[in-house]
């Protein structure tokens, strides 16, 4: 048998953990863990592990090809997140940026990250188990048969908790972030499994930060700004880019053009100065220079998670801020998240 791989189930953002009550059958919440989706399929012969973006990333994680043969008990089709964690016992967290190294061409160093920084899979439905199609039955059965496939099975293969308690999943949204989660997801007990459909609900953490704006990107259509970068000063006084605000309208990308004008650093000759982004191995190819911007103009933008500096995901614009000073944008103003280790969050 072999099982084709479907796009991913997906989530809608919600601002607070939903009310069970409101859903006919219920829910189950589940923490959300901040990784790479994968779909799994071992069909008896093969490993296949496929992603959201439908890029296979079967050549990238080799010790989960190796182990899933070994460890499941029967072929089957498993959806779920491919982590990685770093830092000493007791005081272990998802390590986002080690993960992403994980993505190279080269098969050597493959071969070395596999060993220095392994990853684990994190599995929270099973779509399909031996010859029999699990999809269009509900998440509740699915869940069970789940639970009953890997009772046992050891690391690196896990089984996400979960709780119908929403008192529970609202402990769970402030405390695992300390692990390096970034929220929980709630999941319709009577739902079949619905391929590229936001029918699941997510509550990820919201905050605001100011910012200066620091330079832009133009648009990939050629027109107007595609993304406003952005920085904080840091106890040195450096000013260091530290994301990306994008998602504007039309209308937005070109008034932004004409808003920041005024601050576009020029040359002798009055041409735009240009910098060039920082690089990720997502990249790939794509222009990562971006006008310079003198860094005077403050913005409140809303965001999730901080990594490493940096903010973890896009951050979404709230509103300009004209009456703060640029040099009193700091690190300071970020919220500290204490410490959870990620070997409770698995237990």
């Amino acid at each position: 048998m072999r099982y084709e791989i479907p796009a991913p189930m997906l989530a809608k953002a919600a601002a607070a953990v939903p009310d069970p009550a409101k859903f006919p059958d219920g829910l189950i919440y589940e923490p959300k863990w901040d990784g790479f989706r994968g779909l799994i399929s071992w069909d008896g012969e093969s490993v296949e592990i496929g992603s959201r973006g439908a890029k296979p990333l079967t050549r990238y994680f080799p010790e989960l090809v190796e182990a899933i043969p070994r460890l499941l008990p029967e072929p089957c089709l498993l959806d779920g997140e491919i982590v990685v964690a770093t830092g000493p016992a007791g005081a272990q967290r998802l390590d986002w940026e080690a993960l992403s190294q994980r993505i190279h061409p080269a098969a050597s160093r493959v071969a070395k990250l596999s060993a220095e920084t392994p990853a684990m899979f994190i599995a929270f439905d099973l779509l399909a188990v031996a010859d029999e199609d699990l999809q269009p039955s509900p998440f509740g059965e699915r869940r069970r048969r789940l639970e009953r496939l890997l009772a046992g099975v050891p690391h690196p293969l896990h089984l996400t908790r979960t709780t119908t308690d929403p008192a529970t999943a609202r402990r769970w949204l402030a405390e695992f972030e300390g692990a390096g989660l970034d929220g929980v997801v709630a999941k319709p007990l009577d739902q079949p499994y619905a391929p590229n459909k936001r029918t699941l609900v997510k509550v990820k953490h919201a905050r605001t930060a100011d910012v200066v704006a620091l330079g832009y990107r133009i648009h990939k259509s050629g027109s107007g700004v595609g993304s406003l970068l952005v920085g904080l000063y840091g106890d040195d006084g450096v000013l260091r880019q530290v994301g990306g605000v994008a998602a504007w309208s039309d209308a937005m990308r070109q008034q932004l053009v004409a808003d920041l004008a005024p601050l576009v650093e020029r040359d002798e000759s009055g041409a735009a100065v240009t910098g060039e982004g920082e690089r990720s191995r997502f990249s790939g190819g794509r222009d990562t220079s971006f006008v310079r911007l003198r860094p005077e103009r403050v913005l409140e933008v809303r965001y999730d998670q901080l990594e490493g500096g940096r903010f973890r995901h896009t951050v979404q614009f709230a509103r300009w801020r004209d009456d703060r000073e640029a040099r009193s944008c700091t690190y300071d103003q970020l919220e500290t998240v204490a410490g959870y280790d990620l070997a409770d969050v698995i237990a």
